[in-house]
């Protein structure tokens, strides 16, 4: 027999509906046409070259180390949808969870149920939304990161990889080297929209309401996003550097704006078992936020993150920036 592949659950779910009507007999019903695949033709070669002995890249340590607003740790509970729901990126919602890729259908039917679930989410009190932060004074030393405790000692330190080639970048160049005499700064945060929302969503899949399970379940999660995105913002403006952020939503999305929010598990902060040292500093379960064995965030709808204020700093892999 054949074996289909459906690249998001949506797709998944018109594949089987047309599977269904396949298997009914329905007239005019058929699966869709298979596509061709494509495999590059050349060969991978491995560089087996030793990695060239390097220090720091060329990362600014001149620019200005803001002063943060408090030292430590602050828990935030009760965060209305209203103060956050303007940083859900629709675009994100509608093409990357719901499947819907044309524009008739986004304003047909997206626009419509994204206002319908907000509604219920508001008078059924899904949302629990909840954040703790803090500023942590901090310098760096090679490729580590030493968060220092109020006496200047070492508290804990991360270690992020750095780029092969190109800028060789990585994540501690752009804090202040142990070496200059001077004391950094970082930002770190954990939001979440609470565990209701997936008590919700359980409960859909438990009764096969798949596609209300589908729409629900990536809502919740872009909706923590927006949390996310939205305390980020907070975090740039305690910091002082928010005065050149975009004016118009789509540019802030494009993280047109100085200080660059740094989420665990990504090629420059690859090492999930950070969160470990995360949640050690910020401790999350005061608003409800637990680590798994595997270092998975729960509930799922949570994110955290470092926030680093440097100017220079933005998103790049392992090979350079993008």
């Amino acid at each position: 027999g054949e074996v289909r592949y459906a690249r998001d659950a949506f797709e998944g779910l018109r594949l089987m509906d047309a599977l269904i009507a396949v298997k009914r007999g329905i007239p005019g019903a058929e699966l869709p046409p298979l596509k061709q695949r494509r495999v590059p033709g050349r060969t991978a070669v491995l560089d087996v070259r030793e990695p060239e002995e390097a220090g720091r890249s060329d990362v600014a340590v001149d620019n200005p180390v803001p002063t943060p607003p408090f030292w430590g740790t602050r828990v935030v509970k009760g965060v209305q949808l209203k103060e956050y729901a303007g940083w859900l990126d629709e675009n994100a919602l509608f093409k990357g969870q719901w499947g819907l890729k044309e524009a008739d259908s986004i304003a047909a039917e997206g626009t419509p149920r994204l206002r319908g679930w907000l509604d219920r989410m508001h008078t059924d009190r899904l949302l629990e939304a909840a954040v703790v932060y803090g500023y942590f004074p901090c310098v760096s030393k090679g490729d580590d990161l030493v968060i220092l405790d109020e006496d200047g000692a070492e508290r804990t330190r991360f270690t992020f990889p750095r780029q092969s080639r190109g800028r060789r970048l990585c994540l501690a160049d752009f804090f202040r080297p142990e070496e200059s005499g001077e004391t950094d700064v970082i930002g770190l945060q954990v939001v979440t929209v609470g565990s209701k929302i997936g008590e919700a969503t359980a409960k859909l899949f438990e009764s096969d309401s798949y596609r209300a399970y589908l729409e629900l379940h990536g809502l919740s999660v872009q909706l923590a996003e927006a949390l996310a995105e939205y305390w980020h913002a907070r975090v740039r403006a305690e910091l002082g550097i928010a005065g050149s952020d975009p004016a118009a939503m789509d540019g802030m999305f494009r993280t047109e704006y100085q200080g660059c929010r740094y989420s665990l598990g990504y090629p420059a902060c690859p090492e999930l078992s950070d969160r470990a040292k995360i949640a050690d500093l910020l401790r999350p379960e005061r608003i409800g936020v637990h680590l798994s064995e595997e270092f998975q965030l729960h509930p799922e709808q949570s994110t955290d993150a470092l926030v680093i204020h440097h100017p220079e700093a933005g998103y790049f892999n392992a090979g350079g920036r993008r």
